[in-house]
């Protein structure tokens, strides 16, 4: 069909105006949730693009109104200050330790609770994995002072071992994450697995293990999350500056100074802290989506 010519139907060469009018409505459709879905991403980074911009102002520009988005000059000496005036490097040294901690005993805990749950049979599965998910309604408020208490009398304060170490007993949404990946494969691999002579154990780390790496990519990136972000739990468990992670240490900024809060040195410090969390995302997220598919999947 030459340039400019319209669109023809059939062999009478009659021109289908229908057909164009539902191409332009789609392509209307089109522009505009693409337009409602940039407006909503551009809004949904106003805070960050303030955080990054706040953390090379001064404070005399912080304070000014209305808000200067690009300061005059970029105050990048900021982020050095942040290392002088706290022992930053150490914040996020306890925070990879915590994370890399707790990563560990997230996958190795709930994967094999989850392989338990879908391929094992002994009397109470069911309910005990009902139980399981149960526990997702329970607020982590409600366990806090009795796991304080259980931790001070075995004298694991003021160590990461209160935050490590329940990781290895599972989550109640990361066991449910892999025992929806495990059920979504094939039994006669297990069974002809188990003909050859495999144990349970060897058929877990031979055949579901390598064949779940989108789950185990998905359960990784929740974890490292959760660890490298939480502050309620080191909290309560560390007293000692040196320990705190970096959660902790952004709190420093603001009870530091006599409550006077210096914005500037504090978003130089969470964007720091977050850049690993947006590195991960970047690269991770194909995984993650591919995680979370599988894992809604049950064959």
């Amino acid at each position: 069909m030459a340039i400019g010519q319209p669109y023809l139907s059939g062999p009478s060469g009659a021109i289908d105006y229908h057909g164009l009018g539902t191409r332009r409505l789609r392509n209307i459709e089109k522009i505009l949730v693409y337009v409602i879905v940039s407006a909503g991403a551009v809004l949904l980074m106003v805070p960050f693009f303030w955080m990054v911009s706040t953390s090379v102002k001064t404070l005399a520009e912080v304070q000014t109104w209305p808000i200067i988005w690009i300061p005059k000059q970029l105050q990048w000496r900021n982020y050095l200050i942040v290392f002088d005036k706290t022992p930053f490097e150490r914040y996020l040294l306890n925070s990879a330790i915590i994370s890399a901690g707790g990563i560990i005993g997230t996958l190795v805990g709930s994967s094999l609770a989850g392989f338990g749950f879908a391929r094992l049979r002994f009397p109470g599965r069911d309910l005990l994995f009902f139980i399981n998910l149960t526990t997702l309604m329970l607020p982590a408020w409600v366990v806090i002072v009795p796991h304080f208490m259980m931790f001070s009398y075995v004298g694991w304060l003021d160590s990461y071992k209160p935050i490590i170490v329940p990781a290895f007993f599972g989550n109640a949404f990361h066991i449910f994450l892999f025992r929806q990946a495990f059920l979504g494969i094939p039994r006669e691999l297990e069974d002809a697995a188990r003909i050859d002579g495999a144990s349970n154990l060897r058929i877990f780390a031979r055949i579901f293990l390598p064949m779940s790496k989108p789950v185990i990519a998905t359960v990784a990136i929740f974890a490292f999350y959760y660890y490298w972000n939480d502050l309620v739990y080191p909290l309560v468990y560390l007293q000692s500056q040196l320990k705190f992670p970096v959660s902790l240490g952004l709190r420093m900024f603001q009870t530091a100074n006599l409550g006077v809060v210096d914005l500037p040195l504090l978003m130089a410090a969470s964007v720091m802290a977050l850049l690993p969390c947006v590195v991960l995302f970047i690269f991770a997220q194909q995984l993650f989506i591919q995680g979370v598919v599988v894992t809604g999947v049950e064959k």
